[in-house]
């Protein structure tokens, strides 16, 4: 998982990180097999998921949405490069499939803890040749995935910014607390940036929380 937060934890209004860190999210899609990202992060942005080169021809590209209000015109995504995924409810996947025909590929996913299973997803992802996925947001996917335990490490820019908006999204929302009561993280790298920002990388410790 990838993201980048203010000192306050929130990840909008994105984006947030500097140039340096757009970078760092295209090297990380270099080094990854696939994005995913929540339908939210569609309707207030535009993302392509290009790498450091631009777009990645072989890459998967892939959004997950429980109903099935996913924008499409004006989205670049469904323009340029490889076809995306949509995962979605039985419910939602044949209004989806007519309003996105040839313009991405809608996929059924059946009910997990909280919304929809990631780990069916991220299992139709590895079937398509994926080995590494990267999640990208927002903060109702972040939760899910940190729920459903598909994330094996955390990637965040922490950026000298504060928000102070309590209406802001954050890193993760949801109805409950992830751990008992918090989820562990390990602390693997910390690099500080000239532009402020500092670069951390966690792994996520379930296995305390079973302890």
């Amino acid at each position: 998982m990838i993201a980048a937060i203010t000192l306050c934890g929130r990840i909008s209004p994105a984006p947030l990180g500097s140039g340096l860190d757009r970078r760092f999210l295209e090297q990380m899609r270099d080094e990854t097999d696939a994005s995913l990202l929540g339908s939210g992060t569609l309707r207030h942005a535009d993302p392509e998921m290009r790498g450091t080169g631009g777009m990645l021809p072989q890459r998967l590209r892939a959004f997950i949405t429980c109903s099935g209000d996913i924008p499409v015109q004006g989205k670049k995504v469904f323009a340029s490069g490889p076809a995306p995924l949509v995962f979605t409810a039985a419910q939602r996947h044949d209004d989806l499939s007519a309003r996105l025909a040839g313009r991405a590929e809608v996929v059924t996913l059946p009910a997990g803890p909280g919304g929809l299973s990631l780990a069916a997803a991220i299992a139709e992802l590895e079937r398509r040749g994926a080995r590494s996925l990267l999640i990208e947001g927002g903060a109702i996917l972040n939760y899910s995935a940190l729920r459903q335990r598909v994330v094996d490490e955390l990637r965040v820019t922490l950026t000298p910014k504060l928000s102070g908006d309590k209406q802001a999204a954050s890193l993760a929302d949801g109805p409950a607390a992830l751990g008992s009561p918090l989820l562990s993280l390990q602390l693997l790298s910390c690099r500080p940036q000239p532009s402020g920002e500092i670069f951390v990388h966690y792994q996520v410790g379930y296995e305390e929380e079973n302890a």
